[in-house]
């Protein structure tokens, strides 16, 4: 019966289950801030990128970025390579897929005799598509 004696049975035992709820709302704080910062994050290598109006954002399936320094050291990515790992990467990408479009980042600093040969060198290995990533500048106002 759920009736019983006024007399206290037994001593109450300490809880030994873990309590997650803490541990699920800092997890859940960590990943709107990590997903807040990711984008924010997509290159570190600083340029000074030359400035240009009515440039748009590429629709290309795959895409590989290409920086050149104001050194005139170039980056796949965020990673230093000489010219000839330049060359093998190229046609690696061309290999995969020859429709891969070219981020090509440069300092506008950088001699354009570095960027056409940073070019040639894409050519070469068999991609065609470059597009050139430069800052939006808003249009003059009149």
């Amino acid at each position: 019966m759920s009736f019983g004696r006024l007399e206290s049975q037994r001593a109450s035992s300490p809880l030994s289950d873990i309590n997650v709820t803490p541990l699920v709302d800092v997890t859940l704080v960590l990943l709107v801030i990590f997903m807040i910062t990711a984008p924010l994050m997509t290159s570190s290598l600083k340029l000074d990128l030359p400035k240009a109006v009515g440039a748009k954002p590429t629709d290309a399936a795959q895409i590989v970025t290409l920086a050149i320094d104001p050194q005139g050291r170039t980056y796949w990515g965020d990673e230093a390579v000489s010219l000839d790992a330049l060359r093998v990467r190229v046609r690696e990408a061309a290999r995969r897929n020859p429709a891969t479009e070219v981020q090509l980042r440069a300092d506008k600093t950088v001699p354009y005799g570095r960027v056409a040969g940073v070019i040639g060198v894409v050519q070469d290995g068999g991609l065609s598509r470059v597009g050139f990533v430069t800052e939006s500048n808003p249009p003059p106002a009149r």
